[in-house]
């Protein structure tokens, strides 16, 4: 046999058991990422409902994976230290909040990252102009 064809036949998926078993497993995968969806939509509407602020998908991901809280007075804080780097002329400004850290993107008026404090250790932050202290 085709030594590339052997392999084809390896890497193909072999299933066993009841084939009505085997589309319900299949759903049921594609419906915990439709809930992993869902979810990142309902905090973005919740977000952008509480808030003048907007996250990047990159920072909604790091928010959602890191655990990190965002409720309606760390978005009250948050927006805090946007509109005093906006006063300092800054566009690109790390805001530390707590054991939070936060990369705005101040024209935008948007979160392009953020890090907690598990993560924060050995962190080097670039391309920002200026830091504010929440």
């Amino acid at each position: 046999m085709d030594p590339l064809r052997y392999n084809q036949l390896l890497q193909r998926l072999v299933y066993t058991g009841n084939p009505v078993d085997i589309q319900q497993n299949r759903d049921s995968r594609e419906t915990s990422g439709e809930e992993n969806a869902s979810f990142q939509k309902v905090l973005e509407e919740k977000l952008r409902e509480e808030s003048g602020i907007s996250f990047s998908k990159h920072a909604m991901e790091r928010v959602a994976e890191r655990n990190v809280d965002v409720s309606a007075e760390q978005l009250e804080r948050l927006n805090e230290g946007v509109r005093l780097a906006e006063e300092k002329g800054l566009r690109t400004p790390l805001i530390l909040m707590d054991t939070t850290a936060f990369v705005v993107n101040v024209p935008n008026n948007k979160v392009v990252t953020v890090v907690n404090d598990e993560s924060l250790k050995g962190s080097v932050f670039t391309n920002i102009d200026g830091t504010v202290m929440i």
